[in-house]
């Protein structure tokens, strides 16, 4: 669930969320750092919890047009060591990745180092940006490994409409065959598995699941 910059849709995200919880489906809402304060960042957290929310995105954040203040958080990193500190182990964090380099990152070095630095500030897992080349996202888990990262960072694929009718994905009739899926998904499954822990990719490669790469779904407040 989408927070817009400087906790612009706060009331919202957090009302859509409540709507989520109560049809029985878990909610993760974003919460971005950029132009926020220590004091309205803890009071979003304490609100989360007094909800139940137990799941979070934690990320850096655009500035809001026109301003020039990044409050006092400049990174992601820093609102991840926060989290932790505020709350310990309440929630569970996931934080962004970028297979294809972060825009506004010196080198793929330097965003490589970026992301290890939110891993060890406490996050659980990782969702990566949309990517274009395949191999751009292995490398990414192949080096983050190498550094010691250990946590599992999910591919963010765009929805298709050649996905079978699982998790609330709607693909056409004559295409709705768990078989189609799985002939269609496995090779993919398969790659990410080489470079990937076994205990969490189990599940994910599950035929019945028929979602082995897309299991997270992103909804923007209006």
């Amino acid at each position: 669930m989408t927070f817009g910059a400087g906790g612009s849709t706060r009331d919202r995200t957090l009302e859509t969320v409540r709507d989520i919880q109560a049809s029985g489906s878990e909610a993760a809402p974003h919460l971005s750092c950029i132009g926020s304060t220590q004091d309205n960042i803890r009071e979003i957290l304490n609100e989360y919890k007094s909800q139940g929310i137990r799941h979070l995105v934690a990320l850096r954040g655009d500035l809001p047009s026109g301003s020039m203040d990044a409050g006092e958080f400049n990174y992601a990193n820093e609102l991840v060591s926060f989290i932790r500190a505020e709350t310990g182990d309440w929630f569970e964090i996931e934080v962004a990745a970028y297979p294809e380099i972060h825009p506004q990152a010196r080198s793929w070095t330097d965003d490589l180092a970026n992301f290890k630095r939110k891993v060890d500030a406490g996050a659980d897992s990782a969702i990566t940006q949309y990517f274009f080349n395949a191999d751009a996202y292995f490398r990414f888990v192949d080096e983050a490994h190498a550094l010691g990262v250990s946590i599992p960072i999910v591919p963010g694929i765009m929805r298709s409409e050649t996905m079978c009718n699982s998790r609330g994905f709607q693909m056409p009739a004559a295409r709705r065959s768990h078989a189609g899926c799985e002939r269609s998904w496995k090779p993919t499954a398969m790659t990410w598995r080489r470079s990937a822990p076994s205990d969490w990719m189990s599940s994910l490669t599950s035929a019945s699941a028929c979602w082995p790469v897309v299991h997270r779904v992103c909804i923007s407040t209006p």
